[in-house]
């Protein structure tokens, strides 16, 4: 099994493999702060979602601040991105950071902004309906990533660079 995540509050987490595809929205709980209701990572959720199924290697989008972002949302994004990478350590998973330019011209996912679900659906055209709708764009990348990771772990076509894995430390060491 391949897994691919799509970091952030509105991400996804994808399992896949040649003969099944799961995917789910990254868990998020919503939190009153100074008034504003704002969306947090569920530490808790995660964990559960990924114990519930066989932890192998996980490829996760190495993202980064975008132009234009607000400090707080900055900053909230990193922090998710921070958790996602500490409970894949804590867990002992190893995970590969994936730049979004690598895994989109391998799999050449249009420039668009509905690129992701566009070549998701033509990819997997049997499981478009967990991507359907505008704001699932997480799903599809998510989905996209682990076939990215599927196909590079096989040796397919389009997926020949093999990323930096980090390995968990070894008690001891």
């Amino acid at each position: 099994m391949t897994i691919g995540i799509d970091p952030g509050l509105h991400g996804a987490v994808a399992f896949y493999t040649s003969a099944s595809l799961h995917v789910e929205d990254m868990p998020t709980f919503t939190l009153a702060r100074g008034g504003k209701t704002k969306l947090d990572i569920d530490t808790h959720g995660l964990v559960r979602l990924l114990l519930d199924h066989r932890l192998a290697t996980v490829y996760v989008e190495q993202v980064g601040a975008m132009p234009g972002q607000g400090v707080s949302s900055v900053f909230a994004f990193g922090k998710a991105f921070g958790i996602i990478l500490g409970i894949l350590a804590a867990l002992g998973v190893p995970y590969n950071l994936v730049p979004p330019q690598r895994w989109k011209k391998a799999l050449q996912v249009p420039a668009a902004k509905d690129g992701s679900r566009a070549r998701a659906s033509q990819l997997l055209p049997a499981h478009t309906e967990k991507w359907k709708l505008v704001k699932h764009d997480g799903r599809a990348e998510a989905v996209l990533i682990a076939l990215y990771g599927h196909r590079l772990e096989n040796g397919h076509a389009g997926a020949t660079e093999k990323p930096q894995a980090h390995q968990p430390l070894q008690r001891g060491n």
